[in-house]
């Protein structure tokens, strides 16, 4: 079977836009406490969530807003979620860390590396009451570090249970670089388990596609969970209101908010010393001029982007498309607000 790409690149544009909505509603302040995008991921997700059939079941992370849409989820009672609403998606107490569907089989966790057990739990169910489906476990590469995922693997690998580890690893945890916290290669963690792994570009939504449906494949067909290593970029950071970002997109306004207070603390008459001062704003500096070197200001690295350039070989389809995704996010808007924000 052949992909489809304009199937994908819908998936993948549906939950682009509904994260920069979401992402406008949360800086007008509509939408409080963090926001973690998955913004970067699309082609993880559509490469997977596209091979998915009823009785599949996902365990998703704090970003799971992606896999809930491209999964079938209504986005209306997601956004209301987001909002606090009592008829959002849970009641408008989950906010968008910890989303529950029965109807799809799907449930997120703000608990890092909590989507092992929970997509264990959905794979010996499937193992038991559902013969051929499989459990998706979502998760980003700090997760790899909790002792509870790597319990699950080794449980998963035992029992052989239907279960993809789908590990979305964009190199950092938070703001520390994850080669200076994660020792050894975690495909080769993953196979000292005996989980067969295999190592994908994340951003390329037919490569993740291809890699994917041969392991959901094997996993049905009984062989046993596989763990998908697949890199990519979060163009947001950690979460919204990432400050280095924010400081290279704009240096002129967010600068001199971390100037003026730098410099407070450097002329302090008290508090550390002034060697222990300098240290701290050499740390800052090096973290913006790291900034302004990362992949995630690399158009290139867009997941959204490389498709788009293969589709403009049929511009009137790509722009029909487009148009009707908008419109269809916009009608969302209007469902939930009353009106498009301006």
């Amino acid at each position: 079977m052949s992909p489809d790409l304009w199937s994908l690149y819908s998936l993948m544009l549906k939950s682009r836009l509904f994260e920069e909505a979401t992402a406008k509603l949360w800086q007008e302040g509509l939408i409080s406490g963090e926001m973690h995008l998955g913004t970067g991921e699309e082609a993880i997700i559509a490469g997977v969530v596209s091979h998915l059939k009823d009785g599949d079941a996902m365990a998703l992370d704090h970003r799971g807003t992606a896999a809930m849409l491209m999964r079938g989820i209504d986005p209306v009672p997601l956004l209301r979620e987001f909002l606090g609403h009592k008829d959002g998606l849970c009641g408008g107490i989950g906010g968008h860390m910890h989303l529950f569907s029965k109807e799809h089989l799907a449930a997120s966790s703000g608990i890092v590396g909590s989507e092992g057990p929970t997509a264990a739990g959905f794979a010996l169910a499937a193992q038991c009451l559902r013969p051929g489906a499989i459990a998706v476990a979502f998760f980003g590469d700090g997760a790899m570090n909790q002792g509870m995922l790597m319990e699950s693997m080794n449980l998963a690998s035992v029992w052989k249970l239907p279960v993809l580890f789908v590990c979305k690893d964009d190199g950092w945890g938070i703001t520390t670089k994850s080669e200076s916290s994660t020792g050894g290669d975690l495909n080769e963690r993953a196979r000292g388990l005996g989980v067969q792994a295999v190592d994908i570009d994340g951003c390329d939504v037919l490569k993740m596609w291809e890699s994917a449906g041969m392991a959901i494949e094997g996993i049905r067909s009984g062989q046993g969970p596989i763990f998908l290593h697949a890199r990519c970029v979060h163009f947001e950071g950690h979460f919204l209101g990432f400050q280095p970002i924010r400081i290279v997109r704009d240096p002129f306004k967010e600068m001199p908010k971390v100037a003026i207070g730098l410099t407070k603390s450097i002329l302090r008459l008290d508090g550390a010393s002034l060697r222990e001062r300098i240290t701290g704003l050499k740390n800052v500096m090096a973290s913006v001029i790291t900034t302004l070197r990362d992949p995630r200001r690399d158009p290139s690295n867009d997941p959204i982007t490389r498709v788009r350039v293969t589709l403009q070989s049929d511009p009137a389809k790509l722009k029909e498309l487009e148009d009707q995704m908008e419109k269809d996010i916009n009608n969302v808007l209007t469902t939930v607000l009353g009106e498009v924000p301006s």
